[in-house]
C-alpha cells in the first residue's frame, strides 16, 4: 500500500481526479517484479481490459499478479463493476496460468484487500466468465469426485463391516478352540493324577502286604517299618 499510495500521489499530480489501473507482478517468491499502469479513466472509473492488462505480465513472466486501482473520493467499498472486472480477470488468469491473488482499492488515506475481504474466495465461485467447456470440465471433475468419494465410502464401510464380522467370528472360534483346549488338557491333567493316585496307591498296597508278611515270620515291628516304609501305628493295625 505504501509503495501504491506514493504512485498514486505522484501520477495524481497530472491527472488528480482521474481512477488509475495498474498491475503487480510478482515472482515465485511473492517479490514485485514490475508495477504496470494499464488504463487511466474518468474520475469514478476506469476500464482494464484482460489483454492490456495481462500482456506485461505474459512478457515479464509473472507467477501471479495483483490488481490495483485507486478511487478518487476516500471510499473503498468496491462497486459491482469493480467486482465484475475482478471477477473477468481472474478467469483470464486461470486461463494463461497466471492467478491473481488480490486487487486492491486504494486512496492516498486508506486501502481495501479483496482478498483479505473474502471477496477473492467469492469471486473465484463465480461461472460468469467461465468458459463453456471449462463449465463442463468442473461439472465432470466434481461427478469423478463424487464417485471417487462414494467408492471410498463404500470401502471404508465395508473394511469396519468385515473387521465386525472378523472380530465375532474370531471370538467364536476362539470359545470353541478354547473350551477344547481346556477339555484336553483337563483329560490329561486328570490322567496324570490319576496315575500318580493309582501308582501311590499300589506301593501301599505292596508295602501293606509286605508289613503283614513280615509280621507272620516274627519280624520286629521297627524292622518292618524301615522296610516298608508304613509307621509303626499303621503296622499296629494290620
Amino acid at each position: 500500500f505504501a509503495i501504491m499510495s506514493k504512485i498514486l500521489l505522484r501520477e495524481a499530480k497530472i491527472d488528480r481526479e482521474k481512477e488509475h489501473f495498474w498491475i503487480v507482478g510478482l515472482d515465485a517468491d511473492n517479490r514485485i517484479l514490475f508495477i504496470e499502469l494499464v488504463s487511466l479513466g474518468s474520475v469514478t472509473s476506469t476500464s482494464a481490459k484482460p489483454m492490456e492488462t495481462f500482456r506485461v505480465a505474459v512478457l515479464k513472466n509473472a507467477v501471479s499478479v495483483i490488481l490495483v486501482h485507486n478511487h478518487t473520493a476516500n471510499n473503498t467499498i468496491p462497486s459491482d463493476a469493480d467486482k465484475d472486472v475482478t471477477d473477468r480477470l481472474i478467469q483470464v488468469g486461470r486461463i494463461l496460468h497466471i492467478p491473481v491473488f488480490d486487487h486492491l482499492i486504494i486512496t492516498t488515506e486508506n486501502y481495501l484487500s479483496f482478498r483479505l475481504e473474502g471477496l477473492m474466495e467469492e469471486l473465484a465461485k463465480s461461472l460468469k466468465w467461465v468458459p463453456p467447456y471449462e463449465i463442463e470440465e468442473r461439472i465432470r471433475a466434481e461427478e469423478r469426485r463424487m464417485r471417487e468419494e462414494a467408492v471410498r465410502m463404500a470401502r471404508e464401510e465395508g473394511e469396519r463391516e468385515g473387521e465386525g464380522i472378523g472380530m465375532r467370528r474370531g471370538l467364536r472360534e476362539g470359545r470353541k478352540e478354547g473350551l477344547e483346549m481346556g477339555r484336553e488338557e483337563g483329560l490329561q491333567d486328570g490322567e496324570r493324577k490319576g496315575e500318580e493316585r493309582g501308582r501311590k496307591e499300589g506301593e501301599r498296597n505292596k508295602a501293606v502286604e509286605m508289613a503283614k508278611a513280615l509280621l507272620g515270620n516274627g519280624v520286629a515291628i521297627d524292622v518292618i517299618s524301615k522296610a516298608s516304609g508304613l509307621s509303626e501305628t499303621e503296622i499296629r493295625a494290620l
